[in-house]
């Protein structure tokens, strides 16, 4: 491992070079990876493995016509490659569980059967394991409970890899039976094209990814920028003007100033009268937010927010729910000037 200092804090991560494909190929030559569901990690992580040359199957309900018509598009064939959820799985030495949570829940007594002694079951989210007393996803003893979880989308993880580069990915080893749980880890980890690996545990990845979602990342990203909208709006700023002071200029300049270089770098470059004001009012947010993000965190650790995934996603009705609020946030008048917009750009070239 590489000892990487972190802001003063030293990690131990696991890069590229101490831990190269061809090793990855070498560790799982023998192995064959059923990933079951295809739907959002499932076909980025099946295409990076199947390009790096693993032995990959894919395991979908055919009922689920979409997901199953894209594996076959993705170049998946029925009965040799592409199977249902159990054929995959009693086939598979490894098993990515990639289904949604609610699914996994769902799904659970399908597949348990055929984790036999030996093979290894690997997530891509801590959800399951974690809250176990909720979910009733108890491995069985005598397989590797492992996880690799990428730092973004199925989406990013496919781009980043076909663009050359990699995502960050955490990993964790939560039963090793085998003796070969984290080399089988550290190898799927590389496989799927991760840039490098940093050590976690199920619980730590759960908590750190739905505070994430639920805050900096999604909801609290969404949150302000309502905010700010409203408030630019009811001052008399057009539509556009507002969007483009709430959205496209973080989205299409200053976030990725802070990508390539840091939040020190972006603010010592802009003007003095927008580095100033940053500066002034950072701590005032910092504050205003600060107990609504350990609210937040007390509801994932004490699993509230998992209880409220669960019953919400098993709902009759979710679907038609879920459709009327998202309809809800696209023809609001922040994203529909966003929509407006977006068509403005200039066309890459």
């Amino acid at each position: 491992m590489a000892k990487i200092n972190f802001g003063g804090v030293v990690e131990d991560v696991v890069t590229r070079e101490e831990f190269p494909l061809s090793k990855a190929r070498e560790v799982l030559k023998n192995e064959v990876v059923a990933v079951v569901g295809y739907g959002v990690q499932g076909p980025a992580q099946a295409l990076n493995m199947k390009d790096n040359g693993i032995n990959v199957i894919i395991g979908q309900a055919p009922e689920f016509k979409a997901d199953w018509e894209k594996a076959v598009k993705d170049g998946f064939v029925p009965g040799k490659t592409l199977f249902s959820v159990e054929e995959a799985a009693s086939r598979g030495t490894i098993i990515q569980y990639l289904v949604s949570d609610a699914a996994q829940r769902t799904l659970w007594p399908k597949l348990k059967p055929h984790l036999t002694k030996g093979k290894a079951l690997y997530f891509s989210h801590g959800f399951s394991i974690t809250y176990k007393e909720h979910t009733g996803v108890i491995p069985p003893q005598d397989i590797d409970v492992i996880l690799v979880a990428p730092k973004g989308s199925g989406t990013s993880v496919r781009r980043n890899f076909v663009a050359g580069a990699g995502i960050n990915s955490s990993y964790s080893v939560f039963q090793d039976f085998t003796g070969k749980a984290v080399e089988r880890t550290l190898a799927l980890g590389i496989a799927i094209g991760s840039g490098y690996l940093f050590p976690t545990t199920f619980e730590m990845e759960v908590y750190s990814d739905l505070t994430g979602e639920r805050g900096v990342l999604m909801g609290a990203l969404a949150g302000i920028m309502d905010a700010q909208y409203k408030v630019l709006r009811e001052n008399g700023h057009s539509p556009s003007e507002a969007f483009n002071e709430t959205v496209e200029e973080l989205t299409q300049s200053l976030i990725r100033l802070v990508d390539e270089n840091g939040m020190d770098w972006m603010y010592a470059n802009c003007s003095a009268t927008a580095q100033r004001g940053a500066l002034d009012w950072r701590p005032k947010f910092m504050e205003a937010t600060l107990p609504v993000f350990r609210q937040l965190y007390e509801r994932v650790k004490t699993g509230e927010e998992c209880k409220r995934v669960l019953e919400s996603t098993g709902a009759k009705n979710y679907k038609e729910i879920l459709d009327a609020e998202l309809k809800e946030l696209g023809t609001s008048e922040l994203w529909s000037a966003g929509a407006a917009v977006r068509k403005l750009r200039p066309e890459k070239k």
